[in-house]
């Protein structure tokens, strides 16, 4: 089993930025492919952002390329996503995911945390 818990959303105005920060326990960390997903109200969860085990190679969709960067500290058993030049179509509900492939897809992540409100004002 792993535990996820995110932290570090809130309220910023659009340009401004935020980072998240996933902290894991349980199984090794380092073992796994971590991501973001996040899911804005009425809307279905969104592949934002994914990095392999050893950090080695980051994922992003388009929508947040250029503005956000994914990455992780293994000693820490700690995830990151700096979200800068934020936007209000950025507002969501923000999760981490665990699993054994840095996908884009929702199914490829077994283990989840509760999530984190991100709300930008414009």
């Amino acid at each position: 089993q792993v535990q996820l818990v995110e932290s570090g959303g809130g309220l910023v105005q659009a340009g401004g930025s935020l980072r998240l920060s996933c902290a894991a326990s349980g199984r090794t960390f380092s073992s796994l492919a971590m991501a973001w997903l996040r899911q804005a109200p009425g809307k279905e969860r969104e592949f934002v952002a994914s990095i392999t085990w050893n950090g080695g190679s980051t994922y992003y969709a388009d929508s947040v390329k250029g503005r956000f960067t994914i990455s992780r500290d293994n000693a820490k058993n700690t995830m990151y996503l700096q979200m800068n030049s934020l936007k209000p179509e950025d507002t969501a509900v923000y999760f981490c995911a665990a699993g054994n492939v840095a996908g884009t897809l929702r199914r490829e992540y077994s283990y989840w945390g509760q999530g984190t409100q991100v709300t930008v004002s414009s």
